[in-house]
């Protein structure tokens, strides 16, 4: 089962991200990571909630611009040089990380990290050739 990122298109004023917030713990849904950049006009904020469906809707119910896509949980060593059990496998095989950012919630000695790439299918292979352990929805829930 795939994981399902929701982002948000926010402009970048005090309080945005906060109103965001405050309608999904209302509606009693869990941010389990996200991450902004103001780089981008409007802001974009990617997250991976409990609830994607419900959060899409209660957002955009709200004015709010909600897409949702694909994204990879994995686990990677959380040492340095984790992180490359993922990244060179995706690069030798030409797939581009296009946001990266990790999950709020550690198991034992592993870091989870949310990878959205630009060829999912291609990456999923992959990762799973090189023996890196992916997550599905039980995320959502840990």
């Amino acid at each position: 089962m795939p994981i399902t990122q929701v982002s948000v298109a926010v402009e970048n004023h005090p309080g945005n991200l906060n109103k965001i917030c405050d309608i999904l713990e209302k509606e009693g849904i869990n941010i389990k990571a996200i991450m902004a950049s103001s780089v981008l006009a409007p802001v974009q904020v990617h997250m991976i909630v409990s609830d994607p469906t419900k959060s899409q809707n209660v957002l955009t119910t709200e004015g709010f611009t909600v897409s949702t896509r694909e994204v990879i949980a994995v686990s990677t060593p959380d040492h340095p040089g984790g992180l490359n059990a993922i990244l060179r496998p995706l690069n030798e095989a030409g797939v581009n990380v296009e946001t990266l950012y990790p999950f709020i919630n550690l198991h034992s000695d592993e870091a989870i990290v949310i990878v959205e790439v630009d060829k999912i299918e291609e990456a999923k292979e992959v990762l799973k050739k090189h023996w890196v352990k992916t997550h599905s929805i039980e995320i959502y829930g840990s």
